[in-house]
């Protein structure tokens, strides 16, 4: 028990955890639960959380003499106990350590003190003597005349740190203090108002009505592609900035950040904080410390910037609500739009679901009555839904390896020639999904991972999208050695790029895929595209994501067959959200657009509903199709995948991991089974599910399932709830 002078308190820790741990502080330290302090844990110096502290009189859980004491307390506020209460629920709901949750909420350390005078470098000083490519990559990163902190530099071009040194040492990088941070400008909500259609007007007035009400909702702002629905939960935003409050903007890709920016800047006439993994650690710094002090006022952010420590959060608009992107697939496996839900649950505001083709699990709590929704039908300023035609490849595709089929290349021709913008749709990066040699038939396959290596032709590449394994494209068949024999299969992108410079060589052609190009070059190519700077854009999915392009009036869209038939529940679902968001790029300005859709599948209901436009129709198919099968959102799952570098191994315990799950009325275990991915990084991997009715508690019948078994320390077990991919 700790003495008059003393106080015992436990300390949560950012790593995987399962508990706080305890530790002895000075009575006059004054800690309170949520203070960030600085605590020994063997030989290094951690920070961490202080959880709760021990009642007087209560009895230590070890001795008092075993316990090291907190080594500091830093200055800045305590992390709020509703954030606190959400690092518990996220634990417990995805079956996680709370250390692991924490370690999200403390992305910047630095940030936990006052920012002390810095040194920043750029370029300006004489050339090195020895100039090695490392050093060039350093000098690169230092060339747009900012100030740069060493280790930013090192971070910027893949160095170590002693690189760095070593060229501000022969004084070719030139040093300066850095300013001190910037404080953030406080947004005006009436600093450049719209106006607002009759529609759109009705709907911001039950948004605003929302963040009056100072309690928890959820809305669905349900609104057609081009409706304008970013302008209708501004005026949300701007209620919440009117009371003092803060606001999380989520968004599912970096990437549309720079344009979202642009468009907040106009609205509110300030920059929002931005929280995104393509800051600088200073710029974390900044933009964490504004939070917690309750300085950044609005946050345009990506998944993580759900565990900021806001000090007075009262609204989260989380844009195109059905994306993917915002299930986390590793780490803590979570989904940002179900955790900004719970958030909110435990903070007592409003929440905001944007899209124009909602999730069906959002859909169904609309039916359910626990979410409302607005609706905004009509795009604005009069622009009307692009019109829809198909291609079947079966009767009218193109020619052999052409992947563009005639009647679209017409209207590409029409389009361009009229100067307007072309946007060409395949949701599959590089120039080809395999390589072989046609002489002895060998396929190029990832030596670490059960897949094909893709091509990517411009850098000359094969490369794995799993593992990141690639290498040199060879000249010869690396099993017969025959030259000349290796063939593409399939088109990516890249390959549906070189079909379309033979057929327009004069136009102005860009590639968005993510990984053709950083996230800086990515932003510009975007502005470029809206600005018309460019002719014909190729794009995967990063296209179909929320963009404005004023000058785009055509967009084909060369496989619509990709998402069909993957074992994937919710497959069609994705398949039409993509298609439809994509199509919804065109015509969104006073001329019309067209879609023209290349399918083997005409008939699917997925492409019947996105001809005939009706989607309530394709809605109440899923709904029906789920409800049969009891996937969500009318059952439940939970994957549980093993991995190991044996797969006899692996096998063995997934099988008894199987036979030992407890029968209950509700679960049922399916597997174990190969994932459909069943090698990654060299790691075998089996693949349980659990598949329970509704309102079956899983967490619970998962840990008490996996609690008493201990599992081989050389596999590696994963739970993920409610999985949103299944490979």
């Amino acid at each position: 028990m700790a003495t008059a002078d003393e106080v015992c308190v436990q300390v949560l820790l950012p790593l995987a955890l399962p508990v706080a741990y305890s530790y002895l502080a000075p009575a006059a330290m004054d800690l309170v639960p949520g203070h960030y302090v600085r605590v020994p844990l063997g030989p290094r110096q951690m920070a961490g959380v202080v959880w709760s502290i021990e009642e007087a009189g209560e009895e230590p859980e070890i001795s008092r003499d075993r316990l090291k004491y907190v080594a500091e307390r830093f200055e800045t506020p305590p992390m709020p106990e509703i954030q606190r209460r959400f690092v518990d629920w996220v634990a417990g709901y995805t079956l996680s350590a709370p250390g692991s949750i924490l370690r999200m909420c403390l992305r910047s350390t630095e940030a936990l003190s006052p920012p002390k005078p810095q040194m920043g470098y750029r370029t300006g000083g004489p050339e090195p003597a020895r100039l090695t490519p490392q050093r060039q990559r350093v000098l690169e990163a230092a060339s747009d005349n900012i100030l740069l902190r060493p280790a930013e530099l090192a971070e910027m071009a893949g160095v170590t740190m002693s690189v760095v040194r070593g060229l501000i040492d022969t004084k070719t990088l030139v040093g300066e203090v850095l300013p001190p941070l910037k404080s953030f400008d406080k947004p005006d909500p009436r600093a450049h108002q719209v106006q607002l259609s009759a529609e759109q007007a009705k709907a911001a007035t039950v948004l605003r009505a929302n963040v009056a009400a100072r309690k928890y909702s959820v809305t669905l702002l349900d609104g057609v592609t081009g409706s304008g629905k970013t302008e209708v939960y501004f005026e949300a935003i701007a209620a919440t900035v009117e009371r003092g409050q803060q606001v999380l903007l989520m968004l599912p890709e970096i990437a549309l950040t720079k344009g979202f920016v642009k468009r907040f800047e106009q609205r509110f006439g300030v920059r929002p904080a931005e929280w995104h993994s393509g800051m600088t650690a200073r710029m974390r710094q900044r933009v964490w410390r504004g939070v917690a002090l309750g300085e950044a006022r609005v946050v345009i952010g990506a998944r993580s910037a759900l565990f900021l420590p806001f000090s007075d959060l009262g609204l989260i608009v989380v844009d195109e609500e059905h994306d993917t992107a915002f299930k986390q697939e590793d780490g803590v496996i979570y989904h940002a739009r179900d955790m900004a839900v719970v958030r909110a649950t435990l903070g007592k505001f409003p929440v905001v679901l944007s899209s124009a083709t909602p999730a069906l699990e959002t859909l169904v709590n609309v039916d359910n009555e626990r979410y409302q929704s607005v609706q905004l039908t009509r795009r604005h300023a009069g622009a009307s839904y692009p019109q829809m035609d198909i291609i079947d490849l079966k009767t009218e595709g193109p020619e052999p390896q052409k992947w563009i089929a005639p009647r679209l290349v017409a209207a590409m021709a029409e389009t361009l020639g009229d100067g307007e913008q072309v946007l060409l749709f395949l949701n599959r990066r590089g120039y080809a999904p395999l390589t072989l040699c046609r002489r002895c038939g060998h396929r190029f396959k990832c030596p670490d991972c059960d897949a094909w290596l893709v091509e990517h032709r411009f850098r000359r590449q094969l490369q794995c999208h799993h593992c990141g394994f690639n290498t040199n494209r060879p000249d010869e068949c690396p099993s017969c050695q025959a030259q000349g024999s290796l063939v593409a299969c399939g088109p990516g992108v890249e390959r549906i790029a070189e079909e379309a410079v033979e057929l327009f060589p004069e136009a102005r052609l860009s590639i968005l895929s993510s990984d053709m190009s950083s996230h800086k070059s990515l932003s510009d190519m975007l502005v470029d595209i809206a600005e018309r700077k460019v002719d014909l854009i190729i794009g995967t999915q990063l296209a179909a994501k929320g963009h404005h392009f004023p000058g785009l009036t055509l967009v084909g869209i060369i496989d619509a067959d990709i998402g069909f038939g993957q074992g994937d529940p919710r497959g069609a679902e994705r398949t039409y959200q993509i298609l439809r968001q994509v199509a919804g790029r065109a015509g969104r300005e006073k001329q019309p657009g067209r879609a023209f859709i290349q399918t083997y599948a005409p008939e699917h209901p997925a492409i019947d509903a996105l001809i005939k436009g009706d989607r309530d129709a394709f809605y109440d198919h899923e709904r029906e199709v789920r409800k049969r099968s009891g996937f969500p959102p009318y059952g439940r799952l939970a994957s549980i995948i093993l991995s190991g570098p044996s797969q006899t191994g692996v096998e063995q315990f997934a099988r008894m991991l199987a036979r030992s799950a407890p029968s209950g009325d509700g679960a049922r275990v399916l597997g174990p089974a190969p994932a459909p991915i069943a090698v990654i990084r060299g790691r075998h991997r089996y693949r349980l599910l659990v598949k329970t009715k509704r309102d079956f508690n899983v967490q619970k019948y998962i840990s008490q399932w996996l609690q008493p078994l201990k599992i081989p320390s050389n596999l590696r077990l994963s739970i993920d709830v409610d999985p949103q991919s299944f490979f």
